[in-house]
């Protein structure tokens, strides 16, 4: 599926209320399953449910638990670096980097979640296209955002205490930490050793979420 038939679809489901938009026995799925987004959307685009994710032949989804105004409750996933570290370190020119490749084109799709799973709703969504001049200064920031980021990675590296990566931050995005038990420590061909104890990965950090949320004028009034 295009990103854009997609876009088209779901805006025509938003602000209804799940109860008045799936079936009984869909709402017992959501329910059973904990209203996994990727799920709902599946349902609502009127797809096979499946173990697949459901990025677009031409561009990436991003997801997130909101309130009713559209206010993101958490930060949006992005990528994992662990196979991407050297990358990082060596920071590549963005626009030839795995990182621009997931964000250069998104469907960002708000959950409202508040109350029980009948009354949850998706919101508008928002499509941001990178290579359109509407987020030129967008893209830009995204960029300083990266070169920020890499540069913070490196110190980090080369001069902090245990000589591991710890979270950076930029405006709109920033490094952390995402992983389990067992943990899975991220290794550098550049440095020949472990620079973290536990995988990391970037995330869009609730500024990004408000900042389109004000550029495509549908979620203006977040707080």
């Amino acid at each position: 599926m295009k990103l854009k038939e997609a876009y088209k679809q779901l805006n025509k489901l938003s602000y209804i209320k799940f109860k008045d938009l799936f079936s009984s026995e869909e709402m017992e799925t959501i329910i059973v399953n904990k209203g996994k987004t990727g799920q709902l959307l599946e349902l609502a685009l009127g797809m096979n449910l499946s173990n697949t994710n459901l990025d677009f032949e031409d561009g990436e989804l991003k997801t997130n638990k909101c309130d009713k105004k559209g206010n993101p409750k958490e930060t949006v996933f992005i990528t994992q670096i662990s196979s991407i570290i050297d990358e990082l370190i060596q920071i590549k020119p963005f626009e030839e980097t795995h990182l621009y490749e997931k964000i250069k084109n998104i469907l960002y799709v708000p959950v409202c979640k508040e109350g029980k799973p009948k009354d949850w709703m998706f919101l508008s969504s928002i499509s941001v296209n990178l290579s359109n001049k509407k987020f030129a200064l967008l893209k830009k920031a995204l960029c300083q955002d990266y070169h920020l980021i890499c540069q913070e990675l490196k110190e980090y590296i080369e001069n902090s205490q245990d000589g591991y990566i710890h979270t950076s931050n930029g405006i709109y995005m920033q490094i952390r930490s995402k992983d389990s038990k067992p943990y899975h420590p991220i290794y550098s061909d550049i440095y020949g050793r472990y620079v973290s104890n536990k995988n990391h990965a970037f995330y869009f950090r609730k500024e990004f979420v408000r900042e389109i949320g004000r550029m495509s004028g549908c979620y203006d009034r977040m707080d």
